[in-house]
């Protein structure tokens, strides 16, 4: 019988993982640095990433084209709770009805709101409710998101303290100290939300990304070893690619990740009888380049 080495690294990484996402699930106030939330105005006001622009306008210039910038949007401004807070086991009567079980979209697309006060969910319900874009688009997976709520594991985020590729003794703004956080580097740090698949821990259940679940099943089984970041953060680049309102640049990516064969052999049954028509036999092969599954979260 042959060894199962790789095997067991797997099963370790996957173990490993899900403590991971477990203790990534708590708001960043519960480290100690501000109470809940009580308004929604007070929510957009400590999670606004512009007071990082002065700084790092690059930065904050690619983030603000990428998806993260409008987490609660689909495409062309579509808000996409409109739906379910109307229709459907998450809908209410009215916005004033709303509470966090209404949300469960917000683990991932707005995780700041967990753990805020009940009236921050009623007051979001009524904005999403009369499609207020211009609010709606400021409600997103800013800087503090990455940067300090999903950047450490075992342990909350120091108050005070910002997470990067490197430790700053010093730095400018209200947040004097960034850490180095090496997790961040880590594919299990983008799976956090690019995630495993179903969230049994709402009522009723719901199923979400399962990107990262692929990632581990499929491509790290088979021995693949890039990481989130090589493909979808190179050279730092954080509109985090693809963005699906670019279609050219979107296909270009997908014509790399998904290299495609034709192969066409056409023929005639019975040559010489007019009523039986020309006839093909077309051999397909598309090869999955990506290390996950298309499409996915």
């Amino acid at each position: 019988m042959k060894p199962l080495p790789k095997l067991t690294k797997v099963l370790a990484l996957a173990v490993t993982a899900g403590s991971l996402l477990f203790w990534g699930a708590f708001p960043a106030w519960a480290a100690g640095e501000h109470a809940p939330a009580k308004s929604l105005a007070e929510l957009l006001e400590r999670n606004d990433s512009k007071r990082c622009q002065e700084c790092h306008s690059e930065i904050y210039e690619q983030w603000s084209r990428s998806h993260h910038a409008r987490s609660l949007m689909g495409l062309n401004g579509f808000s996409f709770m409109s739906k379910y807070l109307r229709k459907g086991p998450l809908a209410v009567k009215k916005p004033q009805d709303a509470t966090m079980d209404n949300f469960p979209c917000a683990k991932c697309h707005l995780p700041q709101l967990v753990g805020t006060e009940p009236q921050v969910a009623r007051e979001l319900a009524e904005v999403i409710w009369r499609d207020d874009k211009a609010v709606v688009s400021r409600l997103n997976i800013g800087c503090l998101v990455c940067h300090q709520d999903k950047a450490v594991v075992h342990h909350r985020p120091e108050p005070g303290v910002l997470y990067g590729p490197k430790t700053l003794t010093e730095h400018e703004g209200t947040v004097k100290v960034v850490r180095k956080s090496s997790f961040m580097a880590s594919p299990a740090f983008c799976g956090q939300c690019h995630g495993m698949g179903p969230n049994f821990e709402f009522t009723p259940p719901v199923q979400c990304a399962t990107l990262y679940g692929s990632y581990l099943h499929a491509y790290v089984a088979d021995g693949g070893s890039r990481t989130c970041l090589d493909c979808h953060m190179s050279g730092r680049d954080h509109t985090f690619p693809p963005d699906f309102s670019d279609q050219k640049a979107t296909a270009q990516l997908y014509r790399a990740a998904l290299p495609m064969e034709v192969e066409v052999l056409p023929y005639t049954f019975h040559p010489g009888h007019k009523q039986d028509s020309p006839r093909v036999v077309v051999g397909l092969t598309i090869e999955n380049r990506a290390g996950h599954r298309i499409p996915d979260g």
